[in-house]
């Protein structure tokens, strides 16, 4: 079986100096390898290629055969890493606590140990006759949470 350690370690030789950043490694136990991969910019179908030949020109098919796959984290992915999260600090997130809970608002920021949500809700306050929009911050710690992501919108 192809050593996870070993791989990450040729990615990472790869991606240093660059934007892109390691979201997952996935090594099964048959050999099929799964690199997801992420940039502050965008990433095209070359790069994913490029990255894909380089870990191959460094783990020989004639030794020990396996299956490789390299992408990109999607728009509709959830974040893994802390880098995803910092990416998207400023644009719409949407948020699935454990609890079941689903929330829709602003990444404020995103720190080693939690990140924060601004969500906008209607509230009546008292007496007044309508419903005024009112920011509210949510704090979550990562493990609290059963995924985030972007939160696409069509206007």
């Amino acid at each position: 079986m192809i050593d996870k350690q070993e791989l990450t370690q040729a990615i990472n030789e790869y991606i240093d100096g660059t934007s892109l950043f390691l979201v997952e490694v996935k090594v099964s136990p048959a050999n099929e390898i799964v690199v997801t991969i992420d940039s502050e910019d965008s990433i095209d179908i070359d790069t994913c290629v490029s990255l894909s030949r380089h870990i191959e020109s460094k783990f020989d098919r004639e030794q020990e055969d396996y299956e490789l796959e390299v992408g990109s984290a999607g728009l509709s992915s959830p974040f893994v890493v802390l880098r995803q999260y910092q990416k998207y600090v400023g644009k719409e997130v949407e948020v699935l606590t454990k609890a079941g809970q689903k929330l829709v608002g602003v990444l404020k920021s995103a720190t080693e140990e939690e990140f924060t949500v601004v969500v906008t809700v209607k509230e009546k306050p008292e007496g007044a006759k309508r419903k005024v929009d009112v920011e509210k911050e949510y704090s979550f710690k990562y493990d609290e949470v059963k995924y985030t992501k972007y939160s696409i919108r069509f206007k």
